[in-house]
């Protein structure tokens, strides 16, 4: 973990990397577009350790326990948590869509619509349930580290996890070598935040420069929806989720500030994966739980993700003046309670979900309608990813309350910026 003074530091430096990012695409978008490789570095080299550090820290926190009964069990609580919320943002998404209609007006005809700029998304292959389920489970398992998909490492980390608790004395023996290596990786997090300024404003300055802020037009009107209604999920809903354990919203949400303008800048909530993680186990939170919640979280619950899906294609229908019963939208939200999971780690899987989920309404709404919704798509990315990181820090503390694997008390001194002794 870094200290609080470097913590602060880091939290400056990536917010005056955003703002230099914003003023590069704005005045010199041609030159700013160059700078796309620094962001997409940053990326890739925390993409690179997620997969072993998912690995050691589940397999450590699981070797230390007696057997598979609390992993499943705390599984079985995150997946619960991860529906309900889920389920609930999408409504919210509906209710929003459906009560401010901004699509209404813009009158676009379906015979206009392009569909060359969606054929990779319409064209790509959609991922069934069977299908997705199978994925979980790696070919092999050097397979499941070079591919980066989390649910096949941290399936594997449970299942060895297991083996090593069930080795007793042996066993601990290979959860303590891990142990240190996963101690050195975290020291290898803290070199690559270094570069976490450069990475931000290179991400932020491609993304004014290459799509600007301007001729937006009637889709202002959704992005200024969705944008409010993020807001109003994690200020109301994550609110009173988290005030059951004890705890306030703001103050956790300061806790990560660091998380929030990484995720900000990258558009990525991978990014901030690592510290996360690091973070809420230093908040008091079990180190197993958090290497089997933050992971799972990260397929299963993205609840920006959610509310923007049905949003989406609430102004879609709104805006080719096509009519949806609460019948259509109630398949629509049973429909992207699977294919959301499915295409979570999809590259362009936001609009693979959103072709499969328009593809069964049966013809109502024409698949090539998400050509309306491309061009704005990546200045919404920003608010899915923050409230999607938001909504796993608080889904990770509320089940950690939930299993009794949250400390309250030094949650509470960590929150106040109190010191608190060092964790073994």
């Amino acid at each position: 973990m870094v200290s609080s003074s470097q913590s602060k530091s880091l939290y400056i430096q990536v917010l005056i990397a955003v703002a230099a990012g914003v003023l590069l695409g704005n005045f010199w978008p041609d030159l700013a577009v160059q700078f796309q490789p620094l962001g997409d570095m940053f990326v890739k080299l925390v993409r690179m350790v997620i997969a072993p550090i998912i690995f050691i820290t589940v397999v450590v926190g699981i070797g230390k326990l007696t057997g598979g009964a609390g992993v499943g069990r705390i599984g079985l609580k995150a997946i619960i948590y991860f529906e309900v919320l889920t389920t609930l943002a999408m409504i919210i998404g509906l209710i929003v869509g459906h009560v401010v209609q901004p699509g209404v007006g813009l009158n676009a005809d379906p015979a206009t619509l392009d569909a060359k700029a969606v054929l990779r998304y319409t064209t790509a292959p959609h991922v069934t349930v069977v299908g997705f389920l199978l994925d979980i489970i790696p070919d092999t398992v050097v397979g499941a580290f070079s591919k980066g998909d989390i649910l096949p490492v941290l399936f594997f980390a449970v299942l060895f996890g297991i083996g090593c608790a069930k080795l007793g004395e042996r066993g601990m023996a290979v959860v303590h070598v891990l142990d240190e290596a996963g101690n050195a990786l975290f020291g290898v997090i803290g070199l690559i935040m270094k570069v976490a300024p450069l990475g931000a404003f290179g991400a932020m300055a491609f993304t004014i420069g290459r799509y600007g802020v301007t001729a937006l037009g009637k889709q202002l009107i959704l992005m200024g929806c969705f944008y409010l209604t993020c807001v109003v999920f994690i200020f109301v809903i994550l609110a009173l989720v988290i005030r059951v354990t004890g705890l306030s919203l703001l103050p956790v949400l300061r806790y990560i500030k660091d998380e929030f303008f990484i995720v900000l800048g990258t558009s990525s909530s991978e990014a901030a994966l690592p510290t996360l993680m690091a973070k809420l186990e230093n908040l008091g939170c079990a180190r197993p739980l958090v290497g089997l919640v933050v992971p799972l979280g990260y397929a299963f619950n993205l609840d920006g993700t959610s509310i923007y899906f049905t949003m989406a294609i609430a102004f879609i229908a709104q805006a080719l003046n096509i009519p949806l019963s609460w019948a259509d939208y109630a398949l629509i939200c049973g429909v992207l309670l699977l294919t959301s999971k499915g295409a979570a780690a999809v590259t362009g899987g936001g609009f693979i979900t959103l072709a499969a989920t328009l593809a069964t309404l049966n013809g109502k709404v024409p698949v090539t309608g998400i050509v309306l919704v491309l061009g704005i798509d990546r200045f919404m990315s920003e608010a899915r990813a923050i409230t999607n990181l938001f909504g796993n820090t608080v889904a990770t503390i509320f089940v950690a309350w939930w299993e009794n694997e949250l400390d309250v008390e030094r949650a509470k001194k960590v929150l106040s910026g109190q010191p608190v002794p060092a964790l073994e």
